[in-house]
């Protein structure tokens, strides 16, 4: 019942846009390049343009979403038309791991243009093939892999079902509630929270279970090692009722991203795969979020010793500077279709600019340890996080690993209550946030009451300071408003 009234909050909380996505600034040096110079010191007005032209994703209402205009980057900063700059705190949308203009990865795409800008996706590329190879390389499979490109996340995530579902034989798909896995029809049919409601009744044979939530049990746990052991038995008692004989895969975020940034507890990955291998199911990681070092390993898998079957990825692939996705598929269910139709493919499949975007990625990934990295940022974040959590009481919890962290916002702490769920304007509260973090020179990426802490794997540690001093500031005018 508990899980159900937090559904109840999430559709409270839709009302206002600002807590739905990207909203922060910071004044910051201009250092344009002239032609960027020449576009934007017009008397242009660049609001009112992309509201009149642009349908904004994720929006509570078009005419009242105000945002910044952002228009270059460099390093962790991104600056707006006015020429304000703002520490990109998330990444983006937990996307952009490199940072912004870095020259390795503009030097790639120049020169890959200038060779081939498109090569159709059944015939052979040599940049697709090479980072194929790279992509098998970080796997963390002994017999090897093959990449399955697309040109995002939630097109990985739907190729990956219907591989999996053609290797298996079988029909369901098992998803948790608490997850996001894209919007498009069937990766919104695959999410478990609120976004999926519009897409409804999406595409048949996918079948929800809850998975922990530690700070929030939808089980009444009162300590992780009970939540693992309690949502385990859960989804065997899912497995059991829905005949595994049917079901062909199992999608997992193995740490929740959008919807709250939860690590979960010790054993429960484990005891995921555990299952699946007991039942014959194939187990998809979705490391979107996760993968190329946000957790401080190429996939968060690693982190915690368990091995999927597949693994699908976006957004860090090419730090987001072109559109790529795709699902790394280990060898013994590839090779499946080497004598048998493989019907599956997009018209960017393994874009010739993505993938050479992607091949500079990892160079730039393993050249500069970023990696490793983001293991031993996750020390400075935790620690200043948790100094932070010392100080202002609305903040419930700080969770996380490597560069990936979530800090929940509460009424109070001994009730654990959302922000803003007693009064009903959780949104509206957030959005002030994050318009306080803005005025601070902060970007930040805040859903509902969880803030996401998911810098670049470049940003300085001078600069992490500086984001612990503007989020000082904005809980601090936060405290002082309710």
């Amino acid at each position: 019942m508990r899980a159900l009234r937090l559904f109840g909050l999430q559709r409270s909380l839709l009302a206002g846009s600002e807590g739905l996505g990207p909203h922060l600034q910071r004044a910051g040096p201009r250092s344009a390049t002239k032609g960027w110079s020449m576009l934007h010191t017009t008397t242009v007005d660049w609001k009112t343009k992309h509201r009149r032209y642009v349908l904004t994703p994720w929006s509570a209402g078009q005419a009242a979403h105000d945002v910044p205009v952002i228009v270059r980057g460099e390093g962790s900063r991104i600056y707006d038309a006015d020429g304000q700059g703002y520490l990109d705190l998330s990444s983006g949308l937990v996307a952009a791991n490199l940072g912004h203009a870095h020259p390795r990865m503009v030097a790639a795409i120049a020169n890959q243009a200038q060779r081939i800008c498109y090569v159709a996706p059944g015939l052979f590329s040599d940049v697709r093939a090479e980072l194929g190879e790279r992509l098998a390389a970080l796997g963390p499979w002994p017999e090897g892999a093959r990449a399955l490109f697309t040109a995002g996340g939630a097109e990985a995530n739907e190729d990956a079902v219907k591989l999996a579902r053609a290797v298996t034989g079988r029909f369901k798909v098992l998803a948790a509630y608490r997850s996001f896995h894209g919007s498009t029809l069937g990766a919104a049919t695959l999410t478990g929270e609120m976004r999926r409601w519009a897409n409804e009744p999406g595409v048949p044979g996918v079948v929800h279970f809850f998975a922990p939530y530690p700070y929030r049990s939808p089980f009444g746990s009162l300590d992780a090692a009970g939540e693992s052991a309690r949502a385990l038995a859960h989804l065997e008692e899912v497995i059991s009722a829905e005949n595994p004989r049917n079901i062909a895969a199992l999608v997992l975020e193995p740490i929740v991203g959008s919807n709250g940034v939860i690590v979960y507890p010790e054993g429960y990955l484990a005891g995921v795969r555990a299952h699946c291998d007991r039942f014959g199911i194939l187990l998809i990681f979705d490391e979107v979020m996760t993968g190329f070092g946000r957790t401080g390993a190429a996939f968060a898998g690693e982190r915690f010793g368990v091995v999927p079957d597949l693994i699908t990825f976006a957004k860090g692939v090419t730090s987001a500077y072109v559109p790529m996705g795709g699902a790394l598929v280990r060898e013994s269910l590839a090779s499946y279709f080497d004598r048998r139709p493989f019907d599956q493919g997009h018209t960017y499949s393994g874009h010739p600019l993505a993938a050479a975007a992607g091949v500079a990625a990892l160079e730039a990934y393993r050249e500069e340890g970023l990696f490793e990295r983001a293991r031993s940022m996750e020390t400075h974040l935790r620690t200043g996080l948790q100094r932070l959590a010392s100080r202002h009481a609305s903040i419930g919890e700080v969770r996380g690993i490597g560069a990936f962290f979530g800090v929940e916002l509460v009424e109070d702490r001994a009730s654990r209550a959302p922000l803003g769920f007693s009064r009903g304007d959780g949104a509206e509260v957030m959005g002030g946030f994050l318009r306080s973090l803005r005025r601070r020179g902060v970007y930040v990426f805040g859903r509902f009451n969880v803030v996401c802490i998911a810098p670049p794997l470049v940003v300085t540690g001078q600069e992490l300071e500086e984001a612990f001093t503007s989020l000082d500031g904005a809980l601090e005018e936060l405290g002082a408003s309710r």
